[in-house]
């Protein structure tokens, strides 16, 4: 017997707890070739008007673990630096905190860096997006001068290690504090050529939300831009399963649950359209187009005008324009799934004009 879909209700605001429940109850009673999938749809706000969240600034050698546009969570690895080897026997002379600082001009094609000890304390105004004019110092101590006309991009701790090979020569590493092996890097401690001197690191974003690289000559900008996910229906999820009185009961004796959506007591089953609507809201879904070559598209709509939708997962349903972007052929409407007003983000050829 195939899965159908159906409406529960619930207190809003528990709708993940119920999940989390409902997935144990039918995990320890062993039912899973009776269950399907389980949703609690949401709608995803990017606001990229706002500065970023995060911002992390990667150089050549490090290997990205995102793409553009990916959506991530709190945790998730943006990208890791490799480790550091060392590149002759030795031993450790000196370990000194540094700062770096880089400058690019404000055409961006042309950049410095500069490697200040902190013991020389750096200018207060030298912070990531300050203009800086050639000539100004960047720390009070030392002969630490800018040498070109531009912006701060970037600023950030490091450990200088210097380490004497047995010829009397230097060899200087630029380490992250996060990453060096400070058991292995003592001064005095003797150092063996391709021996690590610190480990390879993740660099994690702190918040949940969507990346946008921006991709340079010797350098890669990851910006995270945060994302808020509200319900669209609170107060509601969606279950998959074979009806009989079994299943029915363990989703109603879950805690926290009302009841099914219902007509005359019977659970009311999603009709086919509904099911792809829902798929397509959870982005489980993704409607292909049977048309072959390019659409050609005339926008003559307006705002508060009601259409029809005329292909794509939400064909035949009716609502009302809530926005137009004749420049990106996007149009949002506002329809009615399941009884609730809901926005849907649609290409201008998916719909058309009610006569």
């Amino acid at each position: 017997m195939k899965k159908k879909w159906y409406i529960v209700q619930t207190y809003s605001g528990l709708e993940n707890s119920i999940k989390e429940a409902l997935e144990v109850k039918i995990k320890s009673f062993q039912l899973e070739h009776l269950f399907g999938r389980i949703l609690i749809p949401e709608e995803v706000k990017l606001d990229r008007s706002a500065p970023p969240a995060e911002k992390h600034l990667v150089f050549s050698g490090t290997k990205l673990k995102v793409k553009a546009n990916q959506d991530v969570e709190k945790g998730d690895v943006l990208a890791t630096e490799p480790e550091i080897k060392a590149k002759s026997d030795g031993k450790v002379k000196e370990i000194k905190n540094y700062r770096v600082i880089h400058i690019e001009t404000i055409d961006r094609k042309y950049t410095k860096s500069y490697f200040v000890p902190e013991s020389a304390k750096l200018e207060s105004g030298i912070k990531i997006g300050a203009r800086i004019k050639q000539g100004m110092p960047l720390a009070h101590q030392g002969d630490y001068i800018c040498e070109i006309d531009g912006r701060i991009f970037y600023t950030g701790k490091l450990k200088r290690v210097a380490i004497e090979r047995n010829t009397g020569e230097e060899d200087v590493y630029m380490i992250h504090p996060d990453a060096m092996i400070t058991e292995k890097l003592k001064r005095g401690s003797a150092i063996a050529r391709g021996e690590s001197l610190s480990r390879e690191r993740e660099i994690k974003t702190k918040v949940q939300g969507r990346v946008e690289l921006n991709e340079m000559t010797s350098r890669t900008e990851i910006k995270v831009y945060r994302i808020t996910k509200n319900r669209l229906y609170p107060g509601y999820i969606f279950v998959e399963l074979i009806p009989s009185e079994e299943t029915l009961s363990l989703v109603r004796s879950t805690p926290n649950v009302v009841n099914f959506v219902s007509v005359g007591g019977q659970p009311v089953e999603l009709k086919p359209r509904e099911t792809r609507a829902l798929l397509k809201l959870a982005g489980l879904e993704e409607y292909k187009e049977t048309t072959t070559g390019p659409v050609k598209v005339e926008v003559d709509f307006e705002v508060g005008e009601m259409v029809r939708i005329k292909s794509g997962p939400f064909e035949d349903f009716v609502g009302k324009i809530s926005q137009l972007s004749p420049e990106r052929h996007e149009v949002k409407v506002i329809v009615s799934i399941f009884g609730r007003e809901t926005p849907v983000n649609l290409n201008i050829s998916e719909i058309e004009s009610i006569v």
